[in-house]
């Protein structure tokens, strides 16, 4: 009997060879493509599907994709969550093509910027905000915020978190040890010196990391997505915002990847308040545009420190930021797009996912699980939850994962390349889930 391994590694060959014979106009446009841009791709990333060439797109709409040989895929990857909602929800589309023509940017507020304030509030509490173009942006604005008020260096980040390309959040660690992640390119500036980094749910070593009063800042997802998805255990957060009262430290929570649990984000469903709330990506409809709010007490800290201050640059914020077009796309898509129906048919059509891949793997008695944030589900090949990022990533299946991803995307489904996350938009209709579904169920049969 063939090995897990090479039947595994068999079968991988063989959905390769396939979507070579299927996709020619993808392979001739790889070949265009390397001729000027690095490895194939505009932005590196995308050649994290591991292809044997890019995926080549010719449109966008709702939950599906149609690339330039035709195919048509039913997208449970969104943009890695950047279309959340849907690839250009029609609110959003109007409000873009409305403001195109009145301008683009103008490094000044629009009749709009007001009303973006007030959703914003109404939906996640906090009272004061900031646009930035991306969530690295913002998350860089927080701690660079933190630091000036608190007059500290240090900031604190758990153990295989992600947080966009911000310097200061690239650190692990290892052995006990603070150290910059290895995979930098071209990385020179210490910062691993100014973090501390703990493992996720270790309240004990939180509190010894907070405990010298050297933290401006702890910057945290209120559930991890890097590495798989790890939840908190029952109490962390309540215990985590009070040891961070404590020591003098303020809490800032990147909701970028949890804005599919709910309206008003993860945090909210855990009764949570933190000091600064970030959210990016998808809060725009796929605009480029992140946003991060705080507290009335540190909105009067910052204009105090403003006043300080010689007029000049601050080290924050670009010229595109906040620019008309995002703040249309803003607008429309907190007040059109997000809304209470939209995320109930997110979360109950997300519900029936996590449940049939439940029951698909329980009638094989395969020792995996599913676990389930909001509208994103994982298939996880291990048979209990990780508490931390160390164990989820060391339970990783590289070759397994490949496999699966290629085998759905040749047979019309698109997942993440990476990990296993499939999120429902509310474009996502129940067919698709239905296919979904039936697609592992033939893709288990076959690797068994």
């Amino acid at each position: 009997m063939q090995s897990a391994s090479s039947s595994a590694a068999a079968l991988l060959e063989r959905e390769r060879r396939r979507f070579i014979d299927e996709h020619p106009e993808s392979l001739r446009r790889d070949k265009a493509l390397r001729e000027h841009w690095l490895n194939g791709v505009p932005m590196h990333w995308m050649t994290d599907w591991q292809l044997p060439a890019p995926l080549v797109l010719r449109e966008a709409a709702g939950a599906r994709l149609v690339d330039v040989d035709g195919h048509s895929y039913a997208d449970f990857c969104l943009g890695d969550t950047g279309a959340m909602f849907g690839h250009s929800p029609p609110a959003v589309a109007r409000a873009l093509s409305t403001q195109a023509v009145r301008g683009l940017t103008c490094m000044l507020p629009t009749e709009l910027t007001a009303r973006a304030g007030e959703l914003l509030t109404e939906r996640f509490g906090l009272p004061f905000w900031q646009i930035t173009q991306t969530a690295t942006d913002a998350n860089r604005a927080v701690l660079r915020w933190a630091r000036a008020l608190t007059g500290r260096k240090c900031i604190l980040v758990f153990d295989g978190c992600y947080h966009g390309s911000l310097e200061d959040t690239l650190v692990r660690l290892e052995q006990g040890r603070v150290i910059a992640r290895p995979g930098q390119v071209g990385q020179v500036a210490d910062f691993a010196s100014h973090a501390r980094v703990v493992e996720f749910n270790d309240l004990p070593a939180l509190e010894a990391a907070l405990a010298g009063g050297e933290v401006a800042c702890l910057l945290a997802e209120p559930v991890m997505t890097n590495a798989g998805m790890v939840l908190p255990q029952d109490g962390f957060w309540s215990e985590a915002r009070k040891l961070c009262a404590r020591h003098g430290t303020l809490l800032a929570i990147d909701e970028t990847h949890t804005l599919s649990s709910g309206p008003r984000g993860h945090a909210h469903r855990l009764g949570l308040e933190p000091d600064f709330l970030v959210a990016g990506k998808a809060i725009a409809g796929g605009m480029p545009t992140a946003v991060y709010g705080f507290t009335a007490e540190l909105a009067q800290r910052m204009e105090q420190l403003l006043a300080t201050k010689p007029a000049g640059h601050s080290g924050m914020g670009t010229t595109l930021a906040a620019n008309a077009l995002a703040t249309a796309a803003l607008v429309a898509c907190l007040q059109e797009v997000m809304t209470d129906d939209a995320y109930e048919h997110m979360l109950n059509l997300s519900a029936t996912l996590a449940e049939g891949l439940r029951k698909r793997i329980a009638e094989r008695a395969l020792p995996w699980h599913v676990i389930s944030v909001g509208a994103r589900s994982e298939l996880v090949f291990t048979p209990t939850p990780a508490r931390t990022a160390r164990e989820s990533l060391s339970a990783a299946s590289p070759t397994l994962e490949r496999l699966l991803h290629l085998y759905l995307l040749n047979r019309g489904v698109l997942v993440t390349p990476f990990h296993n996350m499939m999120l429902v938009s509310p474009a996502t209709s129940a067919a698709q889930v239905q296919s979904l579904l039936e697609l592992l169920g033939e893709f288990l049969h076959e690797l068994s």
